[in-house]
């Protein structure tokens, strides 16, 4: 059997860089990558056979854990029927009716295989609904390798420490408006100078890219009020937090009201699966009905709609899924507060719902700025002492903590135990 190492090795002569997502490379940590070979429930198991408590989640999607009964029997009744069609199926319908039934002023919607696809799509009607070409972003948030968009972006290219990426023409960068996650005032600064060119502005209601980082109270109010008063879109990005945080997304837990909304993530099951949809007046510019052209050949596959049906209609049917989902994050977050204190370790975490990350500083942290004191380097030792304890998190300080429902109390004080042995180390310097 190969190791970790040696399954690197190999991908390298391969995969760019060895691997498909930047963030798997394990750069950040220092470390080699793991190579899964199977996952059940809160479990992950590499191929040199070790097992992990996993809080990665595929990032996000596996809320109801891996290899979760109703999502594999979904999987399996709709692939026996065909992996594809490239044509219209009536489950397409339903898992539409399912999302419009939950979000807020969603009226239509508009399937894709990944979150960048849709949000590229949904940028290209916000400027075709407006007849405008700007657009506003927030330093920190993630919103997928859309080109105008990699601009002091988040995730994997923050964590390599390179937020512009190359390939990226200046012309297209000029057409993003960066500005500071949860500052009013430089929002309406923008809006004063640019706002009859700005087409949209758009967010993530929760930023999970630069780590965990919650709005402070009224700044998405008030995003929504200049954003709408220049005649300009909101557009929800919830790929990350869309049914992972409440029902219905972080827009029902804060009663925010986007004009338009992308999904992700859990919304698939773990398949490639995502969704842009917005008011039925907007998404009526997209093609055939209006002049806004989108199309995907594997768009709404009925085996990846199978899953997210199947996911979705659990976590429906089964309110007390987010009531647990609280208590056990609760738990691991006053938890890992409590043995970091005790061992005098810099620690500031931010939570919402299901998803936290611990920043390796004393905080609080509100935005880019914020999460880049963090001390990556202790972030980095942890993380690795951690995964020798059996404890998979993700490798970079910068990302979120998912819960499962398949976790277990007796997994949270597994990972409380194994974070006070850690803790302990680092404290010794």
């Amino acid at each position: 059997m190969a190791t970790n190492k040696e399954a690197f090795d190999e991908a390298r002569q391969y995969i760019a860089g060895g691997v498909n997502s930047p963030v798997r490379a394990f750069r950040a940590v220092g470390e080699t990558p793991l190579f899964f070979a199977a996952g059940y429930g809160s479990r992950v198991t590499d191929i040199e056979g070790l097992e992990y408590i996993d809080y990665v989640g595929s990032w996000g999607p596996h809320i109801l854990g891996h290899a979760a009964e109703p999502v594999l029997a979904a999987i399996s009744r709709a692939a026996r029927a065909s992996t594809s069609f490239g044509a219209p199926t009536v489950s397409e319908t339903t898992l539409a009716r399912l999302l419009c039934e939950s979000l807020n002023g969603c009226e239509r919607v508009r399937l894709t295989s990944s979150g960048t696809e849709a949000v590229m799509s949904a940028l290209r009607v916000a400027r075709g609904f407006t007849g405008r070409d700007l657009v506003v972003k927030f330093a920190g948030c993630y919103h997928g390798h859309v080109d105008s968009l990699l601009v002091s972006a988040g995730s994997g290219a923050l964590t390599l420490g390179r937020p512009d990426s190359a390939g990226v023409s200046a012309a297209v960068a000029a057409e993003t408006i960066v500005l500071p996650y949860n500052d009013v005032a430089a929002v309406e600064r923008a809006f004063s100078q640019h706002g009859s060119r700005i087409a949209c502005t758009i967010i993530e209601p929760v930023a999970g890219n630069m780590g965990v980082v919650l709005p402070t109270r009224g700044y998405m109010e008030s995003l929504a009020a200049i954003t709408r008063e220049a005649g300009a879109l909101l557009i929800l990005d919830e790929v990350m937090t869309g049914f992972r945080v409440a029902w219905g997304g972080a827009q029902r837990l804060f009663d925010i009201h986007p004009d338009m909304t992308v999904l992700g993530k859990v919304i698939g099951g773990g398949m490639p699966l995502a969704a842009f949809g917005g008011r039925a007046d907007i998404m009526a510019t997209v093609a055939p009905d209006g002049p806004v052209y989108q199309a995907g050949t594997l768009s709404g596959n009925p085996v990846a709609v199978s899953a997210g049906i199947a996911v979705l209609t659990q976590l429906k049917n089964t309110p007390a899924i987010y009531r647990r989902l609280e208590v056990l994050s609760a738990r691991l977050a006053a938890g890992l507060q409590e043995c970091a204190e005790k061992h005098k370790i810099p620690l500031y975490i931010a939570r919402c719902g299901s998803m936290l990350t611990p920043f390796f500083q004393q905080g609080p942290v509100r935005d880019l700025e914020g999460a880049r004191r963090s001390d990556t380097a202790r972030f980095a030792r942890f993380h690795t002492l951690m995964r020798g304890l059996g404890v998979y998190l993700p490798p970079s300080q910068f990302e979120a903590w998912f819960i499962s429902n398949a976790h277990t109390f007796k997994d949270i004080d597994a990972t409380l135990a194994a974070a006070d042995a850690a803790f302990a180390q680092l404290a010794k310097g």
